[in-house]
């Protein structure tokens, strides 16, 4: 799904809704004016998406969101669509106030219809618009909200949403009981935070923005909760090298890890950060996989170590040090560990060197110049929580890794997170045929090979979690998702990274 023509700017709900209140009172935009811009976008939208479409369904509430919807049932009942208007309460028109009830004068006379929907009641809409439930929910959707949801899932006719799909967290993109599943969601204002992680991913669909032309000037009032990272900001982060360039210009990386049965994880990581840029990689594994690292890749600089004591000389040179994958929990790979830790140099901890922290209480001293990787399962085990608690909350998830920790964060999964206790940063590119194995071990490697090339803590997470799922979209593009391997990603990284994709 290309996020390409979406904004950088991330903003929550109360963001937003503050969004629309500069606009109205400072700088005098009508708020019905905005609505029907809203209805406006949504409805063109629509129209391109399913041009030959004769028959709607919208179900409104009775906030603004119900408001647009109520725009668009106006505009396609003028255009000799057919339009089934269904609400929750036949109080509803009672219930409106402001600019939703201005929305519903013009429906009305326009000649819009509406009924009140009933359990059972058939959809007949050809294409089902939601404008039931906007950003301003708390807590989880029950009642004839929560049926009507379930039944327009089960309809399997294509969805359009409104702002948000019914039912979703707009901050944290976690489902409030019950969410629609949209095939588009159209969004106004601000690009809500929670459309672009955890389940948000699922449910959103095809994701449209539009600004409906409020002055540049309203969003210098409101600074925005994240941003979006994406090819311009890699752009400028690693500008074109000179001509005189030599590699001791672009750092030393060590990859540290690989224990028996998973020496692969680290050679991955090594590849990778090759791959990325780094003057010089190095990997310390178990001496069985040696061999097998200068065969796959001569260019690393491939040593057998047995203890902590054989890892030590090797520390000297490098710049940057990756540890974790492949790494195990063994008595060896704490070893390691810890020399990685007394080193002082740079980090970049995954995988096992992650749990490692966690088991070892004593090597949770937070610093400022690693970077760590978790997934949700290690971010649980970090927090003393379970996974779906941090997935409930990302944004507060990563927010408290970082506290605690220190350094820069990055939260894994849809939408991954970096945080470095100052900007927020998400990834809205990747698909899901990088859930498979590898996939981490390869990341730790860029984000390594980034950060030897003196980026920021911050800039070597976020532009690296960005080449990562920049490369596996390239890969789904060329040979689709399933079966996507993560050496795949290797060749494509110094694509994007050199701005050819």
């Amino acid at each position: 799904m290309s996020r390409s023509d979406l904004p950088g700017a991330l903003y929550t709900a109360a963001q937003s809704r503050a969004l629309d209140r500069t606009a109205i009172e400072q700088f005098a935009v009508p708020g019905f004016r905005l609505m029907q811009r809203a209805g406006h976008a949504a409805f063109a939208e629509l129209l391109g998406r399913w041009p030959g479409v004769r028959s709607l369904t919208i179900v409104c509430g009775t906030g603004n969101n119900g408001g647009d919807g109520l725009i668009m049932a106006g505009l396609a009942w003028q255009q000799g669509i057919q339009v089934q208007l269904l609400v929750l309460a036949e109080d509803y028109v009672d219930r409106l106030q402001g600019e939703a009830l201005d929305a519903w004068r013009w429906a009305d006379a326009v000649g819009v219809q509406l009924q009140c929907w009933r359990p059972g009641m058939e959809l007949a809409g050809e294409v089902l618009v939601d404008a039931l439930l906007g950003t301003g929910i708390s807590g989880e959707v029950t009642g004839e909200a929560a049926e009507l949801i379930t039944h327009i899932n089960r309809s399997h006719r294509p969805v359009l949403s409104v702002d948000i799909p019914s039912g979703l967290c707009s901050d944290t993109g976690a489902v409030l009981g019950v969410a629609v599943r949209a095939d588009m969601t159209v969004t106004f204002i601000a690009l809500k935070q929670g459309l672009l992680t955890h389940a948000g991913v699922d449910h959103c669909g095809e994701l449209k923005f539009d600004g409906l032309l409020l002055p540049d000037e309203v969003y210098e009032e409101i600074s925005p909760s994240a941003f979006r990272t994406d090819r311009d900001d890699l752009a400028k982060l690693l500008p074109p090298r000179r001509r005189s360039s030599h590699k001791g210009l672009f750092g030393h990386v060590l990859v540290i890890g690989g224990d028996y049965g998973m020496g692969g994880a680290a050679l991955m990581a090594a590849e990778a950060a090759a791959r990325s840029g780094a003057g010089l990689v190095s990997l310390a594994t178990r001496p069985e996989h040696v061999t097998a690292a200068l065969t796959r890749a001569p260019e690393v600089m491939a040593s057998g170590v047995n203890s902590g004591q054989d890892l030590q000389p090797l520390l000297e040179r490098p710049d940057v040090l990756v540890v974790g994958p492949g790494l195990g929990q063994s008595a060896w790979a704490d070893q390691l560990l810890q020399k990685a830790l007394a080193s002082g140099k740079p980090l970049v901890l995954d995988a096992d060197a992650l749990n490692l922290l966690q088991q070892r209480q004593h090597l949770q001293a937070g610093r400022h110049d690693w970077v760590l990787t978790p997934h949700p399962g290690e971010a649980a085990r970090l927090l003393g929580q379970e996974t779906a608690q941090v997935q409930q909350n990302r944004f507060d998830a990563v927010r408290e890794l970082q506290q605690q920790l220190g350094g820069t964060i990055v939260l894994k999964g849809a939408g991954s997170l970096s945080f470095d206790g100052d900007g927020m940063h998400l990834c809205s590119a990747g698909n899901p045929g990088m859930a498979c194995g590898g996939m981490g071990d390869v990341l730790s490697g860029i984000i390594g090979a980034l950060r030897a090339q003196r980026l920021s803590a911050i800039d070597a997470a976020r532009a690296g979690v960005y080449v990562h799922a920049r490369a596996a979209d390239l890969c789904a593009l060329e040979q689709g998702e399933r079966g996507l391997l993560a050496t795949d990603l290797i060749t494509r990284v110094r694509r994007v990274l050199s701005g050819l994709d």
